[in-house]
């Protein structure tokens, strides 16, 4: 199969601290590159150093501030950091991080209400998400997008938006709306991200049968959501191979033409050069 591009992936969180460099090994080895995607100021520093330590297969880095770290009492999950850091979303902190060269993406930035559904918490996940799409605005940056049990309030933010967002606006990570929102969100110029629960789960099947091809990007987000036959283990890039071979069967092409395309997408996308 040709060069596969995992676009979301946590390389740089503390669950990879101890074999960090065998991972990204073995993804080399299944001809695969990834981005890093910070999720906060700290793991959003990390993700720049692992990128500029590891070039030829971090291609590159995204800065955001994940909307579950909006609460005050936000979830602290130890495969991101081994220390609990709450940090306070500081928007001229990510502005800086964000003009580094290594930095490809603003996100990952959003909407989720699955753990936290109270009204003054998504009031505070939406100005964050509003000032991180104005940040991509002003530095010309796509933007990655986490979205969870909160597609109607992102859909309206976005669209309201509209007049700033970007071209390709950016990707709707580990999308998992209805056919309808894939299709408000393609009408927006957003790319729709898929990873490693296609390949257990059905619910996704008529969207991804749905998406055009040009509009589909490929993710693991390791450390997180293992593809068979890897379920239940901690996630890696190099398993973006098992969601590229279950994207073929649900398309009817060959993987290797998903490879391709997707590969292209992501290059696109990102503006990248990958040799």
């Amino acid at each position: 199969m040709s060069t596969l591009i995992d676009f979301h992936s946590h390389i740089q969180f503390s669950a990879y601290d101890n074999d960090r460099e065998a991972v990204i090994l073995r993804a080399r080895e299944a001809k695969v590159k990834m981005i890093a995607v910070g999720t906060q100021a700290q793991t959003s520093e990390d993700a720049i150093r692992v990128a500029e330590q590891y070039p030829n297969d971090v291609l590159g880095a995204s800065v955001g501030f994940h909307p579950g770290h909006a609460s005050e009492n936000s979830y602290h999950d130890k495969n991101e950091l081994r220390e609990e850091a709450q940090e306070s979303f500081d928007i001229e902190r990510l502005r800086e991080l964000a003009k580094h060269p290594k930095v490809l993406a603003i996100g990952e930035c959003g909407l989720d209400y699955y753990r936290d559904q109270r009204l003054e918490i998504s009031e505070r996940q939406k100005k964050v998400f509003v000032q991180q799409i104005e940040l991509a605005r002003e530095l010309q940056k796509p933007l990655i997008i986490h979205c969870r049990s909160a597609f109607g309030d992102l859909i309206n933010i976005l669209n309201s938006k509209s007049h700033i967002l970007n071209s390709p606006a950016g990707v709707i990570h580990f999308f998992s709306g209805t056919k309808d929102d894939a299709k408000n969100l393609l009408d927006l110029k957003f790319y729709l991200g898929f990873g490693g629960v296609i390949t257990f789960a059905r619910e996704y099947n008529e969207v991804i049968r749905y998406a055009p091809l040009d509009r589909i990007l490929l993710e693991t987000d390791a450390p997180y959501v293992a593809p068979a036959p890897h379920r239940g283990k901690r996630n890696e890039p190099a398993y973006v191979v098992e969601v590229a071979k279950k994207l073929a069967e649900l398309k009817g092409i060959s993987p290797e033409t998903i490879a391709e395309q997707t590969t292209q997408n992501a290059i696109s996308f990102f503006g990248l050069s990958v040799e």
